[in-house]
């Protein structure tokens, strides 16, 4: 798998860049998709709807939502977590996070990063592993405390998020 983080117009809903290549955020849209759930349309619907609440227009100079891209930057996906799932807070007790929670970091120089908490655990620290991509195609690594955590999330997609 190639790590590839430029444009690409895709399918919508339903789209996705190609199989072999990717970046972070798409790790999450392919996790959510295999439990049915549609991180492109589900962003980009609330993106349309509330413009102004997503970094887009002043972070990436956009004028207006693109299903293309929207769903698959960092800030907008924090966005969406904590205005449509529950945003958690961050915390430095492995402890506090459980399998199927996201969690976002500044890798340095404000850079974003994106990984989902998964039920394995790391036989030498006993926390639970990430799934994650950072330039190597997609990993399961003990990197909970890497990097500075920046957000903690927990989504579970329209259907439940309505019954709440």
């Amino acid at each position: 798998m190639k790590y590839v983080s430029t444009y690409v117009h895709i399918d919508y809903p339903g789209g996705d860049v190609p199989a072999d290549t990717g970046v972070c955020s798409d790790e999450i849209i392919r996790a959510y998709r295999a439990v049915g759930v549609d991180l492109q349309k589900e962003v980009h619907e609330d993106i349309v709807n509330n413009w102004l609440d997503y970094p887009s227009k002043a972070k990436w100079h956009q004028a207006h939502p693109d299903s293309n891209i929207d769903h698959r930057r960092v800030p907008n996906l924090m966005v969406f977590f904590s205005r449509k799932g529950e945003s958690l807070p961050v915390s430095l007790r492995a402890k506090d996070y459980s399998p199927g929670d996201i969690v976002t970091w500044d890798l340095g120089g404000n850079v974003p990063h994106i990984g989902m908490v998964v039920n394995v655990k790391s036989a030498e620290s006993g926390r639970f592993m990430i799934v994650h991509n950072i330039g190597q195609g997609p990993k399961m690594e003990d990197v909970l405390f890497s990097w500075k955590i920046t957000g903690h999330y927990r989504y579970f997609g329209p259907l439940l998020q309505q019954a709440h």
